[in-house]
């Protein structure tokens, strides 16, 4: 049963901490286009201390092109040529396919299995199955800002402030119903009876601590603990139980937006935010509740932290920011500065790690695919052919892996790629090393 009167779609497959804050810093990151007016999202919230316009005024410069991947990888691949032979001599790497709907530039990814869920400006959450259209389902209001799937339940994060929790059906997987809300509205109605529970959250307005007052930015999940953890603008984090969609906590994070959350290993969790900061957070799990607790800040520069991801594979955590660079950290114990990947021309808007790689997508809408070999990264391949930023990417592994001289076996990945052209492409990565092709 729903639990608010936002008239949010039931799975159809049409195309349809508390604690005083200061007043929010503004979004100065030019839209992609002046069409895009009417839009209820810039891409990217952060500050414009360290980014200067590009010579066509559309996206922020952060480097020249001098030792750019363009120029340094040997397996540059582009979609806007003809189509890769993937069984060639690139290892399998290369444009699969891509994925086309008219419903709005796409904001968030996830996958799951051979599952894909796209979230976009149109409120649409579209579902793919095996690279095809599937289903779809959607909410009246709130751009698809944040997308996390566990189990049977999807999350969603939008503009509007809002987690939705949907269900897929056990007897249709082509529905999705719409469960609830986080925070519930009984939680809500409770918690509003107690002026104790509400903070400021800028000057002269109030609201209550378990509640995002601003745009959820991302998601992420703890599924051994049975955590969610939300970001948002509002300069918070909030730490949701799944089993009874409690909120657990809430964290005054950041100076500015938090554009990035991820819990990692050992029970630390990072946040990245506009205000340039990589913040790391160790969590103690009470009778109750949790609490998070600062443990250091990595990283603080006047650039804003648009991105951060964390290696399954090692104890290494990376951080993109809208200087086009990504900065790295090893150790588990003592988190060490590894050194700076210098790619992209413009802002680093997602990065996702799998296996010994780490995929950097950018405002200028290119994708690097970089391998860890030790402490050491090579940049292996630039995927190039979106038209417009690449705002988010998912990985899932291939299931194929290839067997080289000696018998032994080089994963794979199918790498997603969402853009603000409002595309979708599909693509083989492989970790072995193009000098082995």
């Amino acid at each position: 049963m729903r639990e608010d009167g936002d008239g949010d779609g039931d799975g159809s497959s049409s195309s349809s901490g508390r604690s005083r804050s200061s007043n929010m810093h503004s979004d100065t990151l030019t839209r992609p286009s002046a069409d895009d007016d009417d839009d209820d999202d810039e891409f990217l919230r952060h500050s414009s201390s360290c980014t200067s316009a590009s010579s066509a005024g559309d996206y922020p410069m952060a480097m020249s092109s001098e030792g750019s991947p363009f120029v340094m990888s040997p397996w540059h691949q582009s979609a806007s040529a003809d189509p890769p032979d993937l069984a060639g001599a690139t290892a399998g790497n290369g444009l699969i396919t891509s994925l086309f709907r008219e419903e709005g530039h796409i904001y968030s990814l996830a996958a799951v299995g051979d599952v894909l869920y796209t979230g976009s400006d149109s409120k649409n959450i579209r579902v793919w199955k095996n690279q095809k259209d599937f289903a779809g389902f959607k909410s009246s209001s709130g751009l698809v800002k944040s997308i996390v799937a566990a189990a049977d339940r999807i999350f969603t994060g939008h503009q509007d402030g809002k987690i939705r929790v949907w269900r897929v059906s056990p007897k249709n997987p082509t529905v999705h119903k719409r469960i609830g809300n986080l925070p519930r509205l009984k939680d809500v109605l409770r918690s509003s009876l107690k002026p104790s529970n509400y903070i400021e959250v800028r000057r002269h307005r109030s609201a209550l601590w378990i509640r995002h007052s601003d745009a959820i930015s991302c998601l992420s999940l703890d599924q051994e603990k049975g955590l969610l953890y939300s970001g948002s603008w509002d300069k918070t984090f909030k730490v949701w139980r799944i089993a009874d969609s409690r909120c657990l906590e809430s964290v005054i994070a950041h100076d500015d937006a938090v554009n990035s959350v991820v819990v990692a290993f050992g029970g630390i969790v990072f946040t990245g935010s506009a205000d340039g900061t990589v913040k790391v957070w160790r969590r103690e799990l009470l009778a109750k509740t949790t609490k998070h607790s600062p443990v250091k800040t990595l990283l603080k520069r006047e650039c804003a932290v648009t991105s951060l991801a964390v290696s399954s594979s090692a104890p290494v955590v990376y951080c993109g920011s809208s200087d086009g660079l990504v900065n790295f950290w090893e150790g588990e114990a003592e988190l060490a500065h590894g050194g700076v990947l210098g790619g992209h021309k413009m802002a680093v808007l997602c990065l996702v790690a799998a296996g010994s790689l780490l995929v950097s997508g950018s405002a200028d809408k290119n994708i690097c695919v970089w391998r860890r070999d030790g402490g050491a990264h090579s940049c292996l391949l630039v995927l190039s052919g979106h038209t417009g930023p690449v705002k988010c990417l998912a990985v899932v592994a291939n299931g194929q892996d290839k067997e080289v001289e000696g018998g032994a076996a080089v994963r794979s990945w199918i790498v997603y790629s969402g853009s603000l052209d409002k595309s979708v492409k599909v693509w083989r990565v492989s970790e072995q090393p193009p000098d082995i092709c």
